[in-house]
This record gives structure tokens, sequence and C-alpha cells, in this order.
């Protein structure tokens, strides 16, 4: 089984990417290096950034995964600063900010890029991306993050509502997550 290091604290977004990338012979180790994270207008380049960050310090094949949510109505806002608006705001701020708005107003989209890692070779970005809209409030206890106000374009449930697999059907990290599998099959 080859070894892979994902980049990460975040316990959920472990766990989505050990349940696949095992389907295809990959172990995947968590490994808390931390890395800055730039203001930037895309979340291309904040991965493309962590990247280099981390090949300063570590040289072992590593995926990272940098995502965001990008909310029309709020000219794509939180966009590349939905961490920090999570621990800032909150659920209940982007709530309060969507206040009112019918559901026009309140479509949204996730974005993940991940990025593939090895020594002395450029990095590969796999890009996932899934419409939906902003709930009126907090459903669900599963999941991590804006998954209790985020609900798939089709769909009545909120990401925090689904089991893992399901979520990984429509998610934006189960689809940047799929064409990272679809690699390593190829390998």
């Amino acid at each position: 089984m080859k070894k892979v290091y994902f980049i990460t604290s975040n316990k959920g977004k472990l766990l989505e990417a050990k349940t696949r990338l095992s389907e295809v012979g990959i172990e995947v180790v968590q490994k808390n290096l931390g890395y800055p994270e730039i203001q930037s207008g895309t979340l291309e380049e904040v991965a493309r950034y962590g990247v280099k960050s981390v090949r300063e310090r570590f040289n072992e094949p590593f995926i990272l995964e940098d995502a965001g949510l990008f909310i029309k109505s709020l000219e794509g806002f939180p966009g590349v600063y939905s961490s920090y608006v999570f621990f800032t705001v909150g659920l209940n701020g982007i709530l309060k900010l969507m206040a009112g708005l019918e559901a026009e107003k309140r479509k949204a989209s996730f974005k993940s890029v991940f990025a593939f890692s090895e020594p002395n070779q450029e990095p590969i970005l796999f890009i996932g991306e899934c419409n939906g809209l902003i709930s009126n409030e907090e459903k669900g206890t599963r999941g991590f993050g804006y998954d209790p106000i985020f609900i798939a374009e089709g769909e009545t449930k909120t990401f925090a509502e689904m089991e893992t697999k399901e979520k990984n059907r429509f998610s934006h990290r189960g689809k940047s997550l799929e064409l990272v599998v679809n690699y390593f099959k190829g390998k």
C-alpha cells in the first residue's frame, strides 16, 4: 500500500480522504504541519502557496486541501476567507447576513482544491465544485464547517444531515477527491 501524507489538522477532512483513498490502496497518514494561507483571490493560488511552504519542511508525497464557500448574493463571500469567517462570525453570522432572503438570493457553491505533491515534481491540482443554497437555519450534527447550513442542488437535507458516503456523492470535496482517486487508479 502506498503512503501519502495529508497535511491537515481537520479530522473530518482526514476521514473523508482516508475512506476514499483506501479503496485504491493508498494509506493516508495525517501530518499536522500547518501552512500559511495567503490572502489571495483564488483557492488554487492558496493551494499552490501551501504546497511551496510545506515542501520547504517536508520531502514526502503529500496532499493538502483548501475549500471555500462562495455565496452569490454576498459577491462570493466568504470565499477564500471561509475558514477565518467560520471561526470568527460562525454559522450564525452567515445566517444573520442572509436573514429574510428568498431562495434565489441564497444560492451558493462550495469549491475544493486538492493539491498532490511529490518530491521534485510540479504539484497537481484537483478541483471540485458543488452548487446549492444556504438554509434558513442550522440542521444536522454530522460533518464539519458549513455543513449544517449548506443544501446541495436538488437535495432537501444539509450536508450535516447526511452520512459521509452520501455527502461525498454531492460535495465539492467528494468531487475533487474523486479526481484524486482516479489519478491514483491510473498510476
